[in-house]
This record gives structure tokens, C-alpha cells and sequence, in this order.
């Protein structure tokens, strides 16, 4: 789905005029269908390259290439956001209509789509993301949650093929997060979309088929969330968490009690308990 080799993203500092890496030297490859999680802390370079990833930046050296198109190749770059469309953290930000089902349209329409087909894609993107019965609603009196989930019916209309998410349930309370994780995991689970979600949440990263782990512009961890999170000193040097349930498993193991370390759901330790 996503190629990337050898990037390395640059730009000058604001306070002395040094050039600073954002992403050094990164390969990476990303497959169809998958769920990949990228977790950092603030300045990793995390939200540097979701942007790489559909030609929201370009790179100072190397290539991303989506589905075979680079991004560097300027006549490919709208077909490339069109087949990975990336969501915000802050929904307010990319809401520009009155009317939610407007504001789903507003994508399809700017890609020329006939008005018939817009009206089905609207209609399957509010469907997907349970938001039908507030089609006539004013997006700015919705929760934060159920914003959300319009943003990203607005890019499930422009069918994508990938759906880059930037820290999306940051700005969230718990109810919103939850419906916005589970729109996420329907749209890779059920309308198999490849997922690229970028988070701070550990019980978020639980989810994923892969996690990588940023720091400094460099991926230092990659794995599965059983390997990720059954490293817990690593993970909490990188200065992370990881989700409460290993950490108490951890805890219980360090106290001689023998169980497994990669725990990472309450169900898994209630039943070894």
C-alpha cells in the first residue's frame, strides 16, 4: 500500500536557522489490509511522517510512494490523496459545512463525482460511521465524538483505499474515544481499509496488527503489541506507557507470582488469575 525508502524530512528551526531532522533515513513498508499503529511522544516525528505518507509534505531525501505513485510526482498527488485520506485531531478543523451530509459531499463534489454518486457515497459513509440519523444536523452541535466520526465519513466519500489517522481521539472525552475506536476497527475489519493510526493511547495500540515505536525521527521499535508491550522497562525508558492491565501483570510478576508478561487484555488476566 505505502513504500517508503530511505526518507528524510528537514526544515529550518524558527529559533536559530539550524536545519532540523524531523524523520531520518526511514524505510518502511506498509501492506493492504493492515492496521499499523505509530506511537511516539511529542516531537518523535510521528505526525511528521503521517503527513510524508499522503504527500502532505514532501521528502528532503529519499521516496514515499503510495500504491506504485510517488509522492514527489506532482500530477500524482491528488490521485494520491484520494487514495489515503488523513484525518485530524482536532474535527473542527476539518468541518467546512453547516450540514453534516454537506460536509460529507463536500470532497466528491470537489473531485467532480456526478451528483448521483455523491448521493450514494454520502449516504455509505454515514452508514459506516452510524451517523445517518443526524444527516440533517449542524456539525458544530454534535459531541466531540460524534464530529469525529463525521470527519471521517468525509473521507470514507472520497474512497480511500487508506486511512492515515493523526492522534484522532486526542481532543476526545472517553465516550467519544470509544465510538471513534470502533469506527476505526469496523473500517479495517469490515470495509477493509488499511489503518495508519497515530496515537498516544496505549489501549488504543492494543488493537493493531503491528505497532512501531518512534524517537528522535528514528522507528526504534517495531512488533506485534504482545512484543511491543511485553517490553515494559523499554517502552518506559522511551518515556511511554503501556496499557494498565500488562503493567499490572508486570507488577505481579515482579512480586514472584508467575505469569506471563505480554498480557494486554483484562479478560486474558482474569482468566490466567
Amino acid at each position: 500500500m505505502i513504500k517508503i525508502e530511505k526518507a528524510t524530512y528537514e526544515y529550518k528551526s524558527l529559533i536559530d536557522d539550524s536545519i532540523q531532522q524531523a524523520v531520518k533515513n526511514i524505510s518502511l513498508e506498509i501492506q493492504k489490509g493492515e492496521f499499523l499503529v505509530i506511537l511516539g511522544h511529542n516531537g518523535s516525528g510521528k505526525s511528521t511522517l503521517a503527513k510524508l505518507m499522503n504527500g502532505l509534505i514532501i521528502p528532503s531525501s529519499g521516496d514515499v510512494e503510495v500504491m506504485g505513485m510517488n509522492t514527489k510526482d506532482e500530477e500524482n498527488i491528488w490521485n494520491i490523496r484520494e487514495k489515503a485520506g488523513m484525518v485530524f485531531q482536532n474535527p473542527d478543523n476539518q468541518i467546512v459545512a453547516t450540514i453534516v451530509e454537506e460536509d460529507v459531499a463536500f470532497g466528491p463534489e470537489n473531485l467532480g463525482i456526478p451528483p448521483k454518486e455523491i448521493r450514494e457515497r454520502v449516504d455509505k459513509a454515514l452508514e459506516v460511521v452510524e451517523m445517518v440519523e443526524y444527516k440533517s444536523h449542524a456539525p458544530h452541535l454534535l459531541s466531540g465524538g460524534q464530529k469525529q466520526r463525521v470527519a471521517i465519513a468525509g473521507i470514507l466519500a472520497m474512497n480511500p483505499d487508506c486511512i492515515i489517522l493523526d492522534e484522532p481521539t486526542a481532543m476526545l472525552d472517553p465516550t467519544g474515544r470509544i465510538e471513534v475506536m470502533n469506527t476505526i476497527k469496523k473500517l479495517n475489519k469490515v470495509e477493509a481499509k488499511t489503518i495508519i493510526l497515530i496515537t498516544h493511547y496505549m489501549d488504543e495500540a492494543v488493537e493493531a496488527d503491528r505497532i512501531l515505536v518512534m524517537e528522535e525521527g528514528n522507528i526504534v521499535m517495531e512488533g506485534t503489541p504482545k512484543e511491543i508491550f511485553s517490553q515494559v522497562e523499554k517502552v518506559k525508558e522511551l518515556g511511554l506507557d503501556v496499557p494498565q492491565v500488562t503493567e499490572l501483570a508486570y507488577e505481579l510478576k515482579k512480586e514472584g507470582i508467575d505469569i506471563k508478561n505480554d498480557i494486554l487484555s483484562i479478560e486474558e488476566l482474569v482468566e490466567l488469575l
